[in-house]
């Protein structure tokens, strides 16, 4: 009997000794994955952010060589004849000038009168009656906000003038920051960078529309074209 009770107690004694050993064993173990999981998750994070600066440097990679590739065309065209004269000298060249202010000396008013009548009708003759006021007659009391808004819309759509669009959106947004027309003309001048080839100046304007002005009319124009630019270098 006392052999049977000393039997019991040393097999008790046994079961508890294995079952703290398995439960510190667990708790090691569980401990160890914890740790790999941590690991994993770090690993993961590094690798995104790797594959985003990949993608990031393949594409200003590319659109070097685009910029490059048009600023060689635009040399290659250049002649004496058409190089920038001094600011100071007023210039209107157009392949056909439907202005003709030398015959016609247009008033101030005038030429915004045909430019309001032609927007949305005639885009090039819109065009060159907006930009003929800030040739002849810059800092006119009337080139306020919607002015340079219009003139920079009928440039555009002209398809001929993109550095009229620049510079008129570009005065747009240093003079009148708070204006109704600020993000319209973020807009057309990322359009006029992509339309250039400056892939790079579009990407950036893009992301601030991204990162600001998600649920805008300009995003949704813009959307696409960024997209379709991430997918590209991604592909690379």
């Amino acid at each position: 009997m006392k052999s049977w009770t000393f039997n019991s107690l040393l097999l008790a004694i046994i079961v508890s000794s294995t079952g703290c050993e398995l439960a510190t064993h667990v708790e090691n173990k569980a401990k160890q994955i914890n740790r790999y999981e941590n690991v994993a998750l770090t690993l993961s994070k590094q690798n995104r952010e790797l594959q985003s600066q990949i993608v990031s440097l393949k594409f200003e990679i590319q659109t070097l060589k685009s910029q490059n590739q048009f600023l060689q065309l635009e040399l290659d065209k250049q002649s004496p004849s058409t190089m920038r004269v001094p600011a100071s000298v007023p210039s209107f060249k157009v392949k056909k000038d439907l202005v003709e202010f030398d015959v016609y000396k247009w008033k101030a008013n005038d030429l915004i009168a045909v430019a309001e009548k032609e927007f949305g009708k005639n885009s090039e003759k819109a065009a060159q009656y907006y930009h003929a006021l800030s040739v002849y007659y810059p800092g006119h009391e009337k080139m306020d906000d919607k002015y340079l808004f219009k003139a920079g819309v009928s440039a555009y759509e002209s398809g001929d003038h993109p550095e009229w669009v620049i510079q008129h959106m570009t005065a747009l947004l240093e003079k009148y920051p708070a204006s109704e027309f600020y993000r319209g003309a973020k807009l057309w001048i990322a359009m006029t960078h992509l339309k250039l080839g400056d892939e790079q100046a579009f990407f950036n304007t893009a992301e601030e529309f991204r990162k600001k002005y998600r649920n805008t009319p300009e995003w949704n124009i813009l959307s696409g074209h960024y997209e379709k630019i991430v997918q590209k270098y991604k592909s690379l």
